[in-house]
């Protein structure tokens, strides 16, 4: 008999962020994370995390505005990016809860849309969201920039296909 991974959905809170640092490996995106927490403070964003024994072990932010425009809708879609599960605990129903909890918030939001970008070289993680619903709308050239936690000024390249799913609230 196998036991069922049991682990907590719940809203991210500030002392959480250098959890999303992944034991350094996400170190570089520390201030971006910190951007992305006072946007969460203004009410423009969510963080939404999932802990086993207070380990934070997956996580995933909602933008409530895509900056991609949805075809034939005429709202703004929400937009779910920086969405990650550890490995050792991925295929167990982390990354699927995360997304669900995700969806919801959106949903509760007045969103109809839900677009994510998945880097081309990633195909697992684009099964699952195509298992999820989520339909392939456009490719992005992944071509954007930031500042590390040095101070240093990086260029990203990583082209991603971006994909969509209609939104329905729960009847």
């Amino acid at each position: 008999m196998v036991e069922a991974l049991r682990f907590v959905i719940r809203p991210g809170r500030q002392d959480d962020l250098p959890a999303l640092e992944w034991d350094g490996e996400y170190r570089h995106y520390r201030a971006l994370y910190r951007a992305a927490w006072e946007d969460v403070r203004r009410g423009e964003r969510e963080l939404i995390v999932a802990e086993i024994d207070g380990q934070v072990v997956g996580q995933i932010f909602v933008h409530y505005n895509s900056p991609w425009p949805v075809p034939a809708s005429d709202r703004p879609p929400g937009y779910l990016y920086a969405f990650r599960v550890r490995p050792e605990v991925r295929g167990q129903g982390v990354g699927r809860a995360l997304l669900r909890e995700a969806e919801a918030t959106l949903i509760r939001s007045g969103a109809t849309h839900a677009v994510i970008a998945v880097a081309r070289a990633n195909v697992e993680a684009r099964r699952l969201y195509e298992r999820l619903g989520y339909v392939w709308f456009a490719d992005d050239p992944g071509e954007w920039a930031f500042v590390d936690e040095r101070g240093e000024f990086r260029r990203v390249h990583e082209p991603a296909h971006l994909l969509v799913k209609e939104l329905v609230p729960d009847r």
